[in-house]
């Protein structure tokens, strides 16, 4: 089977709305700017030259200050310093995505939402050579939310971190991981490649103080090399750069009025996040609270901390970065302290971003172009070649197990598992009773009735016997199906969701990131199938 790719609208793994907006219904035509095309990017350069140079106020030179610091203890490459100084320029863009500081990465398509992000800026500057376009990862250290990021899969099993952890996780302490790293060890060997995983982890996460810290070493050894830049944007001089949107929340509660009213747009469709009146944290040390505003006092929740209006301006004016923005706001923070022309991100992280138009809009701030990320499938040549065997197409292989399962149960039987032809003669037979029943008393047309209904459901039940029948007379071929369909979607799930890239380092080494970089093109709506060497 040859390596090729189905659309995410085939796939069969996206959400209706994630469907509806690859395929441009006019019904959301209001929830985003401008679509993914190349020749988009043009307008929005443009668009995004006005908003962000012309309100620059030193953003720029305050940006490249701050990463030049965060990436004073790294080994930065010439590609990544190159694009930090580039970043003072006024025709200088950024192409963004963002992920959680999961432990070892997390799931693969970390990987892959950076590497999309990589290649669209290399794609837009072949476009638009006047322009510089700069690969950014904005890492999510003010998050909280421990229990979503302190493990990672290794061939189906999981290793969690065990730990109490409150507060950003960002600043997180990363004492304890050596325990980890030995028990992790244990299970990936001694091979080249395995030694290589574990020096990474260790050079990672045992050398590291905090998670913040970590992560961004780990992420700059993987694509360093292709110049991404790394963004922490828990920061003070940052944060003051957003003094004036987090003051309009504070007083005037702007997102919620605004995505309260998109939220009404998108009644068909599930909603991914809803806003709080106040869409902000407050954030010290190990505490990361939601700001409340009852009777005119602003409130730390679960604390007895407490402000008046006059308190918390004045906090805000001399400590803006002990005020954190929530799902609502963050994506306002970051257009608004980088020169953003695009977020790429997965379905979910689409799908609220949806509910932010008329937001930004009030905030007078460019709305990006939206691109969901490259979604892949890693198989190896002896997988292909079973799939080649059973005659399986990655549309099969795409299906749900149970629905595969019946077809090719169907495929296989030497006679139809489908008693449609007779129940319709049923049918017919029948309205032939109800005929006579309809000139005689009503009692009689209801045994009718009943019969017909008791004939329909008793063929129906042969039908599913018999097919429980077929499937035990191909067991050992279903079972081969079902195998190589669980080795390519474990739990039932995207691989991309479930397995860490270390167990496909273990087999292709230094080759997977270059070969993954080489053959995914984000502007395509397409689900890569990609066979590794």
């Amino acid at each position: 089977m040859p390596t090729d790719c189905i659309s995410y609208q085939n796939s069969g793994y996206f959400s209706p709305l994630m469907n509806d907006y690859l395929n441009q219904k006019t019904e959301l035509h209001s929830l985003y700017h401008r679509f993914p095309t190349l020749e988009n990017f043009e307008e929005q350069i443009e668009e995004k030259k006005i908003n962000f140079n012309g309100n620059d106020n030193g953003k720029r030179e305050t940006l490249v200050n701050v990463l030049k610091t965060q990436y004073a203890q790294l080994n930065v490459s010439a590609g990544t310093l190159n694009n930090i100084e580039l970043l003072n320029n006024s025709n200088t863009f950024t192409i963004t995505t963002g992920h959680q500081l999961n432990l070892f990465s997390g799931p693969l398509y970390f990987l892959y939402k950076i590497i999309s992000t990589i290649n669209l800026t290399t794609e837009l500057k072949a476009k638009y050579p006047d322009y510089n376009f700069v690969p950014v990862y904005w890492m999510a250290t003010e998050d909280h939310d421990f229990e979503e990021i302190n493990y990672f899969s290794f061939k189906g099993k999981k290793f969690h971190w065990n730990r109490d952890s409150k507060g950003p996780v960002g600043r997180l302490s990363t004492e304890g991981l050596a325990d980890f790293l030995e028990i992790y060890a244990l299970e990936i060997g001694s091979s080249t490649n395995a030694n290589t995983i574990k020096k990474l982890f260790e050079d990672s996460y045992i050398k590291h103080d905090n998670l913040a810290d970590a992560t961004r070493y780990l992420a700059n050894e993987l694509f360093g090399a292709s110049g991404l830049v790394i963004l922490d944007a828990d920061d003070q001089n940052l944060k003051r750069n957003f003094i004036p949107y987090i003051k309009e929340e504070l007083l005037h509660q702007t997102s919620f009025k605004a995505v309260t009213e998109t939220i009404e747009k998108m009644k068909d469709y599930f909603v991914q996040v809803n806003p709080r009146e106040i869409n902000l944290f407050y954030i010290e040390g190990d505490l990361r609270e939601r700001i409340i505003l009852e009777n005119n006092i602003y409130k730390v929740n679960h604390t007895k901390i407490e402000f008046t209006e006059t308190e918390i301006l004045a906090l805000l004016e001399s400590n803006p970065e002990k005020f954190s923005p929530n799902v609502i706001m963050r994506p306002l923070y970051q257009e608004v302290i980088l020169p953003n022309l695009c977020y790429i991100g997965g379905g979910g992280e689409i799908a609220y971003w949806f509910e932010l138009k008329s937001f930004f809009a009030s905030a007078k701030i460019t709305f990006p172009i939206l691109l969901l990320r490259n979604s892949v499938l890693l198989a190896t040549e002896k997988q292909n070649k079973k799939a080649d065997k059973l005659n399986l197409t990655w549309s099969d292989l795409f299906s749900k197990q149970a629905a595969l399962v019946n077809r090719i149960t169907q495929k296989l039987s030497d006679f139809p598992i489908d008693f449609s032809e007779q129940k319709e003669i049923l049918r017919k037979q029948f309205d032939t009773f109800l005929e006579l029943a309809n000139h005689t008393d009503k009692s009689f047309l209801g045994a009718v009735k009943a019969q017909e209904a008791k004939q329909i459901k008793g063929l129906s039940t042969l039908e599913k016997r018999l097919l429980i029948a077929q499937k035990r007379k191909f067991h050992d071929e279903l079972q081969r199906i079902i195998d190589l369909q669980n080795e390519l979607f474990p739990n039932q799930s995207l691989q991309e969701r479930q397995a860490n890239f270390s167990e496909f380092y273990l087999e292709n080494g230094e080759r997977l990131i270059p070969q993954l970089m080489s053959q995914l093109k984000p502007l395509e709506q397409n689900f890569s199938i990609i066979t590794l060497d």
